[in-house]
C-alpha cells in the first residue's frame, strides 16, 4: 500500500514514479486484487488522478472501470468512484484553472474519442441505464452526469442505443420524480440532451407524462420568479414541442395551454426584474410562439390560437404589452408573441383591435404601437416587432384591412385624435428612410388580396402645402419616387405601388393617367447604374410590367401594345427581362422569403417584405411572357378572359343558388324534426289515455258485479240500508270517474286544436315549397311528413270514437243503476221512510250525473265536428300532395337539364383553359378555384356564427 500512500499524499522515500506509471500500477491492482477494499482504494486513486491525467486514465483504465461496473454492483461506493472517474475522463466541463492554453480544443477531441470508445459496446450504455435505476445517491447521481456527458459528445449514437434499449427512456423519466432536487435537476439536463433533434424520443418522453411533471416543477419553483431550474424545464419543453406536431397536439388536448396563463401575471410595479426572471419570461414567450408558429400546420396553429383566447392567455399577453416598466427585450418578445397568436385568427384579431392602452384618453393598442414604429428614436428590434404585429393583425383579416383604410378616407377622418391611417401617412413621407419603408410595407399589407380597398384608397387626398390643391396618395407616392430619395425609401414605395396596382385595373389606369410616370420608369430601367441601384431598376421593371399585364386598354396612349413597343424601342425586351430578374437574385430577397417575421440584422438590410416576395414569384414569369406576346395574342387572351369570367359568374351563381337551397333544406329538416318530436309526445299521451280507459273499464265492471250481488240477496231493513250505503258510495266514485272523463275530453280537445295548428303550418310550408321548383329534397320531405301526420290524425280520431263509446256505456250503466234503486221494496214503515229519503238523495245524484253525461255528449258531438273538419283538411292536403309531387317531377326534369348545361359549360371551360395554357397565361386549377370557394363558404359560415 506504499504506492497508494504516495498517490494520496503520504511521505515516501526514493524517486517519485511518473503519472503514467502510477496509473498503470493502479489499473493492475484493480484488475488483479481479490479484496474489495483494495479495488475500492485503487479506483478512488484513479478518480483523484483522472482530472490531471485525463488521457492516461482514459486509455489505461476505461476497460477496468467498466469491468468494475459489471462485477462490483453490490458495493455502491466503488461503483460511484468508477462512474465519477469515467465522467472526468469523458466530460469536457473542466475547471478554468486546470486548463492549459491549448487544452479546450484538445479536451473536446478527447471527450468525443473516449465517448466513441465507451459506446462502441452498446451494452455499456445499457449497463449505465441499469445503474441509473439504483436509488443510492452515490450511484444514481454520477450515473446521470456520465450519461448526460455521453449525450453531449455523441448525441445521435447514444440516442439510438437508448431508443432500442427496453424501457430505456422510461427509466430516465423516473428521474423527474426523484425527491432529491439535485438528481431531479440533473435529470432535466439529461432529458434536454436526450430529446435534441429526435422526434421519436420526444414522443416517448411526452407520452410518459413529461408535460405534467415539468409544469408541476415550474409551478413549484415559482413560475417566472423561479431559478435556473425553471429555465432548464422550459428548454426541455421547447425540445419536446418545437417542430413536433404530434406533441403539440397532445399538449393542446391535455389542456396544458391553460396552465401557461399564470406565467404571465405581472404586477403594477415591474421595475427591478432579476436577470433570471427576464430569461425565464423570455423562454416562456418563446414556448407560446412554438405552439402558434407560422411554420406549423394551419389547423394545429388555429386550434392553439383559439385555446389561448378562451383560456385568457392572449388577454394576459396584451396586459404585459400595455404595462409600464417592462424591460425592452421582454416587451419586444411579447409583441412578437402576440403577433403570432393573432395571425390569421379572426377571433383573436377582433379582440386585439378592441384592446386600449391605459392612457388618457384611451387609445387603441394598434395606434400606440404604430407610434413606436414610425418613431426613429425607438430601438430597431422594437420597430421590427411592431411592424410584424401589424402585418399579423392584417393577415387574412379583411375586416381589419377595411378599418385601417377607412381612417384615411375623407368621410371618416377624425381631427380630434390620431388614427392609424394618419400615422402611416406621416411615416410614409417622413425624413427617416426606415419609417418610410415600414409605413409603405404596412400600408401594402392593408391592401393585400383586397381589390375593393385598392379602389377605395384611390380616393385618399393629401394636403401638400398651404395654397396648393390636394393631391392623391398615389400621385404623392410617385412624386417622392421621382425625387430620387434614399434607396430604402424608393424600394418601400415601389413595393407599395406594385401591391396596389396588381390585380386592380382601375389603379393601373390612375397610375398611367399621370404622363410623367411611364417615362420615369423607362428611364430608370434603361440606365446603366451601380449594383446598389439594380434593385430599384428591377422593381421599376416589375411596376411597368404590372401596368402592362393588368392594363384594360382604357387609355388610348397607354394601351398594352403601345407600352410593349415603348419597351422594345427604349429598353429592349431582353434587357427588360434581365432587369426584372435582379429582384429574385438579390441576397436580401432570399432572406425575406424564408419566414414571415422580419429578421434583419441592421436597418440597412431592410429591403424586402415576405408577402411581397410571394407577389414577385407569382408575377415574374407571367410578365416576362406578356412582354413577348403579339397584339393578336393579347386580343385572344382578352376574349378568353372575358369568356372565363362569364363562365365563372355562371358557376358562382349556380353555387349560390345551391347554397341557398341547402340552407332551405336544412331549415325544413329542422321543422320536420320538430313535428316528429311533437307527434311522438302525442302518441305517448294517447297511449297513456288508452291505458287509463282500460283501468276505468275494469273498475266499472267490478262495481257492476258487486251491485248485482247485493241486489239479489237483500232481505231485511239492515240489508236495504247496506245496499243503499254501498250504492251511494259507488255512485260518488262514478261521479268522480265521470269528472275525470270530462277532463280527459278537454285535454283531447286541446290536442286536436294543436294538431289543427300543425296542419295549418304544414299547409303554409307546402305552399312555400310549391313556389320554389328547384328544391326537390325539401318538397319530398314535406309530403312524407304530411302523410305521417294524416295517419296520426286517423289514429287519434279512432281513439276518440272508442272513448265516446265508453261514455255511452257509462250512461247505460247509470240508467240500470237508477232502475235497480227504484225496484228495492222496503218491509216496514221505518224502512220505507229511510228508503224514500235515500231515494231522494240518489235521485238528485242521478240527475246530476245525467246532466254531466248530457254535457259530455255535447262535447262529443263538438269533437266529432272537429274531426270531420280535420278529415276535410286532410283531403285538401292529399290534393296538394298530388300537385306537389307533379311539381317535384317537373323540378327534377329541370335539374337534369341544368346538370347537362353545367357539364357542357365545364367542357367549354376546360377547352378555354387549355387555350390559355397554350398562350402561356397563368390559369388557376379547378382545385384552387374549389378551395377558394370553400374558403369563402367557411368565412361566410364564421360570420353567421358571429352574428
Amino acid at each position: 500500500m506504499n504506492f497508494l500512500r504516495g498517490v494520496m499524499g503520504g511521505p515516501s522515500a526514493g524517486p517519485q514514479p511518473s503519472g503514467a506509471d502510477t496509473i498503470q500500477k493502479l489499473c493492475d491492482r484493480v484488475a488483479s486484487s481479490t479484496l474489495l477494499d483494495d479495488r475500492r482504494d485503487a479506483v478512488r486513486a484513479l478518480k483523484a488522478l483522472s482530472k490531471k491525467y485525463r488521457l492516461e486514465v482514459g486509455i489505461q483504465a476505461m476497460e477496468h472501470l467498466v469491468h468494475v461496473l459489471q462485477t462490483d454492483r453490490s458495493d455502491s461506493e466503488i461503483i460511484g468512484y468508477a462512474l465519477d472517474t469515467l465522467y472526468n475522463v469523458i466530460s469536457n466541463d473542466l475547471e478554468e484553472e486546470e486548463q492549459e492554453e491549448n487544452s479546450p480544443k484538445q479536451g473536446d477531441d478527447l471527450g468525443s474519442q473516449f465517448t466513441e470508445i465507451f459506446i462502441k459496446q452498446p451494452e455499456n450504455v445499457t449497463l449505465l441505464l441499469t445503474l441509473v435505476e439504483e436509488f443510492d445517491f452515490h450511484v444514481r447521481w454520477p450515473g446521470v452526469k456520465l450519461l448526460t456527458s455521453l449525450l453531449k459528445q455523441q448525441g445521435p449514437q447514444v440516442q439510438q442505443i437508448i431508443l432500442v434499449s427496453p424501457m430505456g427512456v422510461s427509466r430516465l423519466m423516473d428521474l423527474l420524480a426523484d425527491s432529491r432536487e439535485v438528481i431531479r435537476n440533473d435529470g432535466v439536463l439529461l432529458l434536454q440532451q436526450l430529446t435534441k433533434s429526435n422526434a421519436a424520443i420526444q414522443k416517448i418522453v411526452a407520452f410518459e407524462n413529461a408535460f405534467e411533471r415539468l409544469l408541476d416543477i415550474v409551478t413549484e419553483e415559482g413560475n417566472s420568479d423561479g431559478g435556473i431550474v425553471v429555465e432548464d424545464c422550459l428548454l426541455l419543453l421547447q425540445n419536446l414541442l418545437k417542430n413536433n406536431n404530434s406533441n403539440q397536439n397532445f399538449f393542446k388536448e391535455g389542456s396544458y395551454i391553460q396552465r401557461m396563463k399564470p406565467w404571465f401575471e405581472v404586477g403594477d410595479d415591474n421595475c427591478g426584474w432579476s436577470a433570471q426572471k427576464v430569461t425565464n419570461l423570455h423562454l416562456m414567450l418563446q414556448l407560446v410562439r412554438v405552439l402558434v408558429s407560422p411554420t406549423n400546420p394551419p389547423g394545429a396553429t388555429t386550434s392553439c390560437q383559439k385555446a389561448m383566447f378562451h383560456c385568457g392567455l392572449l388577454q394576459q399577453l396584451c396586459t404585459i404589452l400595455m404595462a409600464t416598466g417592462v424591460p425592452a427585450d421582454i416587451l419586444t418578445e411579447t409583441i412578437n408573441t402576440v403577433s403570432e397568436v393573432i395571425r390569421g385568427c379572426q377571433m383573436n384579431q377582433d379582440y386585439f383591435a378592441s384592446v386600449n392602452a391605459p392612457s388618457n384618453p384611451p387609445r387603441p393598442a394598434i395606434v400606440v404601437l404604430l407610434m413606436s414604429m414610425v418613431n426613429e428614436r425607438q430601438p430597431f428590434v422594437l420597430r421590427c416587432a411592431v411592424l410584424y404585429c401589424f402585418q399579423c393583425f392584417l393577415y387574412k383579416n379583411h375586416k381589419g384591412q377595411g378599418e385601417i383604410v377607412s381612417t384615411l378616407l375623407p368621410s371618416t377622418i377624425d381631427g380630434s385624435s390620431v388614427s392609424a391611417g394618419q400615422l402611416l401617412c406621416g411615416g410614409l413621407f417622413s425624413t427617416d428612410s426606415l419609417s418610410n419603408w415600414c409605413a409603405a410595407v404596412a400600408l401594402a399589407h392593408a391592401l393585400q388580396e383586397n381589390a375593393a380597398l385598392k379602389e377605395q384608397l384611390l380616393r385618399v387626398q393629401l394636403a401638400t402645402s398651404i395654397g396648393n390643391p390636394p393631391v392623391s396618395l398615389l400621385q404623392q407616392c410617385t412624386n417622392i419616387l421621382s425625387q430620387g430619395s434614399k434607396v430604402q425609401t424608393r424600394v418601400g414605395l415601389l413595393m407599395l405601388l406594385c401591391t396596389w396596382l396588381s390585380n386592380c385595373s382601375i389603379a393601373v389606369t390612375h397610375f398611367l393617367h399621370n404622363p410623367a410616370n411611364v417615362p420615369f420608369l423607362t428611364g430608370q430601367i434603361a440606365e446603366n447604374l451601380g449594383e446598389e441601384e439594380q434593385l430599384v431598376q428591377g422593381l421599376c421593371a416589375l411596376l411597368l410590367g404590372i401596368s402592362i399585364y393588368y392594363n384594360d386598354n382604357s387609355l388610348e396612349n397607354y394601351r398594352k401594345e403601345k407600352l410593349k413597343q415603348l419597351i422594345e424601342k427604349r429598353i429592349g425586351r431582353e434587357n427588360f427581362v434581365e432587369k426584372l430578374g435582379f429582384i429574385s437574385k438579390h441576397e436580401l430577397y432570399s432572406r425575406a422569403a424564408q419566414k414571415p417575421q422580419p429578421g434583419f440584422s441592421s436597418p440597412e438590410h431592410m429591403m424586402f417584405d415576405h408577402e411581397f416576395t410571394k407577389l414577385v414569384k407569382e408575377l415574374e414569369g407571367v410578365i416576362s411572357k406578356a412582354i413577348y406576346k403579339s397584339s393578336e395574342e393579347d386580343k385572344k387572351e382578352e376574349e378568353v378572359k372575358k369568356t372565363l369570367e362569364q363562365h365563372d359568374n355562371i358557376v358562382t351563381h349556380y353555387k349560390k343558388v345551391i347554397r341557398e337551397q341547402d340552407q332551405e333544406l336544412e331549415e325544413l329538416k329542422q321543422q320536420v324534426s320538430t313535428l316528429k318530436s311533437q307527434n311522438e309526445q302525442l302518441q305517448v299521451t294517447v297511449t297513456q289515455q288508452v291505458s287509463q280507459i282500460q283501468q276505468h273499464k275494469d273498475q266499472y265492471n267490478l262495481l257492476k258485479v258487486q251491485l248485482g250481488k247485493d241486489t239479489q240477496h237483500h232481505n231485511s231493513h239492515g240489508d236495504t240500508l247496506q245496499v243503499n250505503g254501498i250504492q251511494l258510495e259507488e255512485v260518488s266514485k262514478l261521479r268522480e270517474e265521470l269528472e275525470d272523463w270530462r277532463n280527459r275530453h278537454e285535454q283531447l280537445q286541446g290536442q286536436l286544436k294543436e294538431k289543427d295548428a300543425v296542419i295549418e303550418n304544414l299547409k303554409s310550408l307546402q305552399l312555400e315549397m310549391g313556389t320554389e321548383q328547384s328544391s326537390q329534397p325539401s318538397s319530398s320531405g314535406g309530403v312524407e311528413h304530411g302523410a305521417e301526420l294524416q295517419k296520426e290524425l286517423e289514429l287519434l280520431r279512432t281513439q276518440i270514437k272508442l272513448q265516446a263509446a265508453e261514455i255511452l256505456k257509462l250512461q247505460t250503466e247509470n240508467q240500470k243503476l237508477q232502475a235497480m234503486n227504484s225496484a228495492v221494496d222496503p218491509t216496514s214503515g221505518a224502512s220505507v221512510a229511510v228508503a224514500s229519503r235515500s231515494s231522494e238523495k240518489e235521485g238528485r245524484l242521478l240527475q246530476e250525473l245525467q246532466s254531466e253525461v248530457k254535457v259530455l255528449s255535447e262535447e262529443k258531438a263538438l269533437l266529432q265536428q272537429q274531426l270531420d273538419s280535420s278529415s276535410s283538411t286532410v283531403a285538401i292536403l292529399q290534393d296538394e300532395k298530388s300537385k306537389l309531387q307533379q311539381e317535384v317531377a317537373e323540378a327534377k326534369k329541370e335539374q337534369d337539364d341544368l346538370l347537362v348545361l353545367l357539364a357542357d359549360q365545364d367542357q367549354k371551360l376546360s377547352a378555354l383553359r387549355s387555350k390559355l395554357k397554350d398562350l402561356g397565361m397563368p390559369v388557376e386549377d379547378e382545385d384552387d378555384i374549389e378551395s377558394g370557394d370553400q374558403a369563402d363558404e367557411d368565412e361566410d359560415g364564421d360570420e353567421e356564427e358571429q352574428d
